[in-house]
């Protein structure tokens, strides 16, 4: 066995494979590919879109058994919680980084505040909706809720609801806080969640309330402070108070009952 085959059987090993997760791909009005996994339960209910957070960037890829398979990301919060919203009737959808941004800084830098970026959801929310004719609804963790926060104004394929969880509350060379954006532009019901011991200092629980008093014009807004859990990582972490690491349940849960109550 050469080299090469050596790397790319090691590599491929290394994949997160995905089952019961359907990858797409379309191409956005720029050119860019955008891929996306969809995991869709038998008479879904709902449509929630995941924003992961951090760079952004999944590496989501097509394995050389078939099927779908992930390079990072597999324990964002959102992410590893995706089997939980598909159990409850929500088809769901995580999306990667455009192919315009795979490289190591990913979506940081100011990619997921932009016009771009917002097309690019708008091109999967159009290629979701040729799927199922359901509610849409945007869901983003820690710099995922730059993400959420940007579509949810700007998109032109209309969302139904946002949910920001562990939202930025400040922004840096690497993005915009949710404060940042001007928020009573979002008109849709939105959630908030955030845990009372986030340690992450982009991320800071005492900074959370500003987010729903800058939402005037949501007809709907419902903030969560949550306790307990376990911090096993750095507190930006995936496995930490940041990532509800050890409540997923409790969080997802009160999540799903948000969503599925007014869709």
């Amino acid at each position: 066995m050469n080299v090469r085959v050596s790397v790319y059987l090691f590599t491929a090993l290394l994949s997160m494979p995905l089952s019961a997760d359907k990858l797409y791909e379309v191409e956005t009005p720029r050119g860019a590919k955008q891929k996306f996994l969809v995991k869709q339960p038998e008479n879904p209910k709902a449509v929630v879109i995941l924003f992961a957070g951090g760079k952004g960037a999944l590496k989501l890829h097509e394995t050389m058994f078939g099927g779908a398979g992930m390079y990072r990301g597999a324990n964002n919060f959102l992410v590893r919680s995706r089997s939980k919203f598909a159990g409850h009737g929500l088809m769901v959808v995580t999306v990667d980084a455009p192919s315009t941004h795979e490289g190591i800084q990913g979506m940081l830098g100011g990619f997921r505040s932009s016009e771009d970026h917002v097309q690019d959801i708008d091109s999967v929310i159009s290629k979701v909706r040729d799927l199922v004719d359901l509610p849409v609804w945007l869901v983003g963790t820690s710099r995922g809720t730059e993400s959420a926060t940007n579509i949810a104004i700007a998109s032109q394929q209309g969302p139904h609801g946002l949910v920001l969880t562990s939202s930025m509350t400040v922004g840096d060379h690497k993005g915009q806080a949710v404060t940042d954006f001007d928020l009573s532009e979002v008109r849709i019901p939105t959630m908030i969640t955030h845990h009372k011991e986030d340690g992450c200092p982009k991320t800071r629980p005492e900074d959370v309330d500003s987010i729903k008093r800058g939402l005037t014009n949501a007809p709907e807004v419902e903030l969560r402070m949550y306790s307990g859990g376990q911090q096993r990582s750095h507190p930006c972490r995936a496995m930490s108070y940041h990532g509800y690491f050890g409540i997923e349940d409790e969080v997802v849960d009160d999540i799903i009952a948000f969503v599925l109550s007014r869709s």
